[in-house]
């Protein structure tokens, strides 16, 4: 029974290492892989053991994927004149399940933080820029969170992208769609005003 009793706590103490997971969601879980059957338990180490394995940054613009390049980056259905920079893999699905974007990406990895010690040396812009330089793309799209992080690294970025022959556009903001300015956040407001377009 202590034997068990340590497996048990050394699960939820390695579910409560996720982000978002307290210890209480993380003892709801531990115990949730204890009643499913053991084939759906082993299922979740399996999957998590295979991501670890196989999983690799794509060559060309790092996001994830099982080979050498991702399924996006070897398309020829995409548009190879549009490049739209993204912080992390997550981004660059969200923008994918939006379905309004039909170019290629290239995945920061992260964004300048110098208060957490990360300087552009760390993310992937030297091979974004050498992208820009051997490729054949007329614009390039910020889509880098709306941060103050975010927006420096757009315009390090920008800087960095400044001599090519490519436009460069960042994400609109704003207010959006059925919301009401009341409700609206300094922030928010000003972007919308910034970004305002002719009617």
């Amino acid at each position: 029974m202590e034997k068990h009793a340590g497996a048990v706590s050394e699960l939820v103490d390695q579910l409560g290492r996720l982000p978002g997971i307290g210890r209480k969601s993380a003892e709801r879980l531990a115990f949730h892989l204890l009643r499913v059957p053991e084939t759906e338990a082993l299922a979740l180490a399996d999957a998590i053991r295979r991501i670890r394995n196989d999983v690799r940054y794509c060559s060309a613009c790092f996001n994830l994927c099982e080979d050498d390049l991702c399924a996006i980056c070897r398309s020829d259905q995409r548009d190879t004149t549009r490049l739209c920079v993204v912080e992390q893999p997550r981004d660059l699905m969200s923008l994918e399940q939006s379905q309004a974007f039909n170019g290629l990406y290239h995945v920061l990895l992260g964004r300048i933080a110098p208060l957490d010690g990360i300087g552009p040396d760390q993310l992937t812009i030297d091979a974004l820029v050498d992208r820009v330089r051997h490729g054949n793309f007329v614009e390039i799209i910020m889509a880098t969170n709306p941060t103050v992080e975010g927006d420096g690294t757009s315009l390090y970025i920008s800087n960095q992208l400044s001599e090519y022959p490519v436009q460069i556009t960042r994400l609109a903001r704003g207010i959006t769609a059925g919301s009401v300015l009341e409700y609206a956040n300094r922030e928010m407001i000003a972007d919308a005003l910034t970004g305002r377009q002719n009617l």
